[in-house]
């Protein structure tokens, strides 16, 4: 006979303890470590981690014919989560009080606007810390997100992968930028495209440009008037030859220029 370790799946020796057994026909496994078996003289034992340990009169008039399983209470408890907005990153930040077989955490998000609160989205990943009874913090930050409002819950899952939900009991709000400003693109370098991304405080005109090194302008991304907000956009080098390109944001009174690098 042999035992599972419920974090690594690894199987170790049982040492028999002498109780007379016939074949064991069928087991339940009673979620802590134990197994409760029926052999074909209708005889039930209690079989722990040191054998079989206890002799039960189960009653029974039928033999089990299965494997049954009994799962417990998932043993992640959550003693908080809260959130903090820096600009337009979300920071997320828990602690657990105790954990048991607690594999990781994934946290979703959605809009909180009516018509999309059903839809959450899947953002990130953090492992957990498997057992311990000791207190354990984790954080993650949710990066670049547009003006709105928004919920986050974690999926937490065990290794034997039952899960329950954690929401947060705030509603984020990311509020708009309050001056222009343009973020280096990213990646920089970058093979063919890179994201370009910029701030505007207020209803305007937006001109969003890109040069190369001898000044000719290449391409026109933003050319029209944008309402108050965070933007993200996509450009794509895949026609222009490697080298050192400039983009320059016009919105305002404000006129930011920086340079990015196409290598292929």
């Amino acid at each position: 006979m042999e035992k599972i370790d419920l974090n690594t799946f690894t199987a170790t020796p049982v040492t028999m303890t002498g109780v007379s057994t016939s074949e064991v026909f069928g087991a339940v496994f009673t979620g802590t470590g134990d197994f409760i078996i029926t052999d074909f003289g209708y005889n039930a034992y209690t079989v722990t981690s040191t054998g079989f340990t206890t002799l039960q009169q189960s009653g029974l008039v039928f033999q089990v014919r299965g494997l049954g399983y009994v799962d417990a209470l998932l043993p992640v408890e959550l003693s908080s989560f809260m959130s903090s907005v820096s600009g337009r990153n979300v920071d997320l930040n828990w602690t657990t009080s105790s954990e048991t077989n607690n594999a990781g955490f994934d946290i979703e998000r959605r809009d909180a606007r009516g018509g999309t609160q059903d839809v959450w989205m899947k953002i990130g990943t953090v492992s957990g810390n498997g057992t311990t009874s000791s207190p354990q913090n984790y954080s993650y930050t949710d990066r670049n997100l547009t003006s709105g409002n928004y919920n986050y819950r974690l999926k937490q899952t065990d290794f034997n992968g039952n899960f329950e939900y954690f929401n947060l009991s705030n509603e984020v709000i990311v509020g708009l930028p309050v001056k222009y400003d343009m973020s280096q693109n990213y990646p920089n370098p970058f093979n063919p495209s890179t994201k370009l991304e910029f701030g505007i405080p207020e209803l305007g005109f937006v001109s969003l440009k890109v040069y190369n090194a001898s000044g000719k302008e290449v391409a026109t991304l933003v050319n029209e008037i944008k309402t108050a907000g965070y933007y993200t956009i996509n450009f794509s080098g895949s026609n222009l030859p490697s080298g050192i390109y400039f983009y320059t944001l016009q919105a305002g009174n404000t006129t930011v220029t920086k340079m990015m690098m196409l290598l292929k």
